[in-house]
């Protein structure tokens, strides 16, 4: 039929605020960068779908787009082929091509579910829950972006978190706001004592409620080993305490509790040699680098097989992405663990219209409507991309933004 053909794929370059969040690469810059697709059918059917940024990235698009045109939206195997082999000789990376392929699969998912007037979670299966449970994703940080080449300082709302007592408030807010039930501390920023003082004191303000640690690497074997036995009974996981299979492998022999991943398996190929080593006991899905939901799904499927228990990762991301997980974690029958989230610290620059996507009691109930069930807000897209021409940024730079405050940083992993 024709009205299934794509006619054409609109790739729009965006860029949001972000607070001053610490992790072990730096802090966040004022704004964060990301994509949205619009994948128009030639019956005027348009499917929504969001990538991270960075102009790698927005040519991936742009290179896959020319191929896609004319093809069947509800060929998504072949479409995943056509992208496969048009960014083969200058994207080697099975695992960077993934990136192109989820987001334009999910767009592929939401045209599908509009003309067949069904949600996505009908089209990965059916749901086996109606809501999907989120963790408050807490950081350190500063107070604000401070003034910078004439710009005036950025303040936010959530106020300055650099000590355990400023952790537990961060908490305490995000659950008065969202009724989170659960929560994860983004680690590697200071010394891991103080990291341990920072859990020990989230485990005595909110009692029974499961806590995890993701220090992206910034331990040794050694450091990660101690963190380990000092939460022993404290964390549900720990997360990517060291760096590499090999590494977590040797960690995990020791470890008194289950260690997650999202940076060691992020590609199908990792996941033998991460399952011989019993390196990780959790696994945190993302349909951004997995190649899509219906990858997520099957690799759902193999973490079961095995043994890994599931959980899911976040980056910076807007709602058009959320609603994909979403309905992807409604999908899932062995999700073990509350997911990700960082649309806490970014709703307030979403470029969908709200009121489907609501955080409370910790979840998101899944959205009903056809496909994903979210709408574009035109105008805030049209916004959202002027500041991304007008403010010259092109890639995210933690690190280099962190020296302009600090020009003796030096990003070390692992640094204790």
């Amino acid at each position: 039929m024709s009205s299934t053909r794509i006619r054409e794929l609109i790739v729009t370059p965006i860029a949001f605020g972000d607070p001053p969040l610490l992790n072990s690469n730096g802090v966040h810059e004022p704004l964060a960068l990301r994509i949205i697709l619009q994948l128009v059918l030639e019956d005027g059917t348009v499917g929504l779908g969001e990538s991270p940024g960075g102009t790698a990235r927005l040519e991936r698009l742009h290179a896959a787009a020319k191929v896609v045109a004319g093809m069947d939206v509800f060929d998504t195997t072949a479409l995943a082929a056509a992208i496969d082999a048009a960014l083969l000789e200058t994207v080697p990376s099975s695992h960077e091509r993934g990136w192109t392929t989820s987001a334009i699969e999910v767009a592929c998912l939401d045209a599908q579910g509009k003309l067949l007037d069904r949600p996505v979670s009908d089209l990965l299966g059916g749901r086996v829950r109606d809501a999907v449970p989120f963790a408050a994703y807490l950081f350190y940080k500063w107070a604000e972006h401070p003034a910078l080449d004439g710009r005036p300082a950025i303040t936010d709302d959530w106020g300055e978190a650099l000590d355990p007592a400023g952790i537990v408030e961060q908490a305490r807010l995000m659950q008065e706001r969202y009724g989170f039930r659960s929560f994860k501390l983004k680690g590697g920023v200071l010394p891991p004592d103080e990291e341990i003082a920072a859990i020990r004191a989230l485990a005595e303000a909110f009692p029974g409620q499961p806590l995890r640690l993701d220090p992206n690497t910034a331990w040794t074997v050694e450091t990660s080993k101690y963190v380990a036995r000092e939460l022993d009974g404290v964390l549900e996981y720990l997360e990517d305490p060291a760096k590499g299979i090999e590494g977590m492998a040797e960690v995990a022999k020791d470890s008194p509790m289950p260690l997650a991943t999202n940076m060691c398996v992020i590609a199908w190929e990792h996941l033998k040699p991460a399952v011989e080593q019993n390196a990780i006991q959790v696994l945190l899905t993302d349909h951004h680098y997995w190649g899509g939901l219906r990858r997520t799904r099957e690799l759902a499927a193999v973490c079961e097989a095995f043994g890994l228990a599931l959980s899911m990762h976040s980056n910076s991301h807007l709602g058009i992405s959320l609603a994909a997980m979403t309905h992807v974690g409604a999908a899932i029958p062995n999700l073990d663990h509350s997911c990700d989230t960082h649309y806490p610290w970014n709703s307030a620059d979403d470029v969908i219209v709200p009121g489907v996507l609501e955080l409370r009691d910790g979840e998101i109930k899944v959205p009903t409507g056809p496909g994903l069930g979210v709408e574009l807000d035109h105008d805030q897209l049209d916004r959202l991309h002027r500041r991304y021409v007008e403010s010259g940024m092109r890639s995210r730079d933690d690190t280099g933004y962190m020296r302009r405050f600090q020009p003796e940083y030096e990003r070390l992993l692992p640094r204790w």
